[in-house]
C-alpha cells in the first residue's frame, strides 16, 4: 500500500484528531495535527509512538518534560501518565499503536476522539 503523507495532512482540519491511514498487524498507523495541549492520560494496557514529522512535540511525563523535534521518536510505555502539547507551532505527527488504544485513555474530555475514522 502506497500512502502520501501530504495528500493526508492536507485532508486533517482539526488539531488533536488522529486519523487512521492504514494497518500494521494488530495496530493502526495514523496521523494527526497538533496544537496547544492535550489532557493527562495513560494506556494502561498499549505502547505508544510518535513520529514527530514537522514541529517540535512535547511530552509531559510526571517528573520530566521531553522534547522531541521533525526526524525524532517518542515512544510511551504503556501505564505512564502523560501530556503531550506544542509550544505554539503546528506539529504533524504519525503515531503508532494497537488497534485497542483508547485517544485519552481511560480520562474522557472534549477532546476525546472515540470513534477513529479512515482518511
Amino acid at each position: 500500500m502506497n500512502i502520501n503523507l501530504k495528500e493526508k495532512f492536507n485532508k486533517i482540519s482539526n488539531y488533536w484528531h488522529p486519523y487512521i491511514i492504514g494497518e500494521l498487524n494488530d495496530n493502526f498507523v495514523k496521523l494527526a495535527k497538533l496544537n496547544g495541549e492535550l489532557v493527562w492520560h495513560s494506556h494502561e494496557e498499549e505502547d505508544e509512538m510518535f513520529v514527530v514529522l514537522s514541529g517540535t512535540l512535547m511530552m509531559d511525563f510526571i517528573d520530566k518534560t521531553v522534547t522531541t523535534k521533525p526526524g525524532e521518536i517518542l515512544i510511551v510505555p504503556k501505564g505512564v501518565q502523560h501530556r503531550p502539547w506544542t509550544n505554539g507551532e503546528e506539529v504533524k505527527v504519525m503515531l503508532i499503536e494497537p488497534k485497542t488504544t483508547q485517544h485519552t485513555g481511560t480520562n474522557k474530555v472534549a477532546q476525546t476522539v472515540e470513534n477513529l475514522e479512515w482518511i
